[in-house]
């Protein structure tokens, strides 16, 4: 059997940064309002020219510059979006023929904010079955674009960003040893019950038209925390560890009290528990990939560290990896 391993990350974000305050001149809200509820004080806001795609291409070139390889070797790119830059192609063949990798393997997942743990997990079992000895994992947004920016509860909530990581199959059982590098242990789950908790109100076959962004926040709040510290426990389960093994958590940065309340329900002190929320916001399938290349380079996340990537996100969808870095 073959594993996954990493080999670099990279990120990128828009010019244009969005502060809380400036949002109070355009909106009922406050900066108190907003850092009280959320712990988010700024986000960043994709201005003209500036597309899913192009933030995405910027995040991939940094991965493949970190990873120290030529983007033609790359055989599989697979981007998780819920704002792609059209309804087709796969915003993940723009990326192919910027970086100039065309005939690799490139398709796009959409499972809003936990998209890049579906996207991870679908590049690691691809690269088990041999189908290609290097992966590249994005995650990009631009939600800014299906924003409300009339409806306070939601739009202050989110920004825009990318972020990648490249992968490279190890030969080795890597989750028969959580001491190798590599990903040791991924699960997914939906429930698509929950549908109108969190969904945009608008798309092809049913309105024709891009659509909004509707959530139900204290509900959302109620399912992430129980969905979320139970999934954590299926994959410490799966690698035979406990949560006092992990070094790092790098979850989806959607509300600092999700990320606070899950911490706790592991008994995961928040030292451990990587958070840039209050910088990025809430960046959809960006923010795992975003946050966790952060975190690597300010020092932070190190070769063998163990770290557990989870998140949550519309429909309802959740997931959780365990990587050794």
């Amino acid at each position: 059997m073959t594993g996954a391993r990493l080999l670099g990350s990279g990120s990128a974000l828009p010019k244009r940064v969005v502060t809380n305050a400036e949002l109070a001149e355009k909106i009922d809200t406050s900066d108190e309002w907003i850092v009280e509820r959320t712990g988010i004080r700024q986000r960043y806001i994709a201005g003209d020219g500036e597309t899913t795609s192009s933030l995405a291409i910027e995040a991939a070139r940094a991965a493949i510059v970190d990873a120290g390889i030529d983007a033609e070797s790359i055989d599989l790119i697979v981007l998780a979006t819920a704002t792609p830059d059209n309804t087709f192609p796969a915003t993940a063949t723009k990326v192919q023929d910027a970086l100039g990798c065309n005939g690799c393997t490139a398709f796009d997942v959409a499972a809003v904010c936990s998209g890049f743990l579906y996207a991870l997990a679908t590049a690691d079992s691809l690269l088990r079955t041999g189908m290609g000895k290097r992966a590249l994992v994005i995650g990009a947004e631009t939600f800014s674009r299906i924003l409300d920016w009339e409806d306070r509860t939601t739009c202050v909530l989110f920004g825009d960003g990318a972020g990648a990581v490249v992968l490279e199959a190890a030969e080795g059982d890597i989750s028969s040893d959580p001491a190798k590098p590599g990903i040791i242990s991924s699960r997914l789950h939906a429930d698509g019950a929950q549908h109108d908790l969190l969904y945009v109100d608008g798309g092809p076959s049913t309105t024709q038209t891009v659509g909004h962004l509707r959530m139900k926040g204290r509900e959302v709040f109620r399912h992430a925390v129980v969905n979320l510290s139970s999934v954590l426990h299926e994959v410490l389960g799966d690698a035979g560890i406990s949560a006092d093994d992990i070094d790092w958590i790098v979850p989806h940065q959607a509300n600092a009290r999700i990320l606070d309340a899950t911490a706790r329900k592991l008994g995961i002190p928040p030292e451990k528990v990587v958070v840039t929320v209050d910088r990025h916001a809430n960046t959809s399938a960006a923010s795992v990939p975003l946050a966790f290349d952060t975190a690597r380079r300010d020092g932070r996340i190190k070769p063998g560290d163990l770290v557990m990537f989870e998140a949550m996100g519309g429909g309802f969808t959740w997931g959780a990896t365990l990587m050794r870095i």
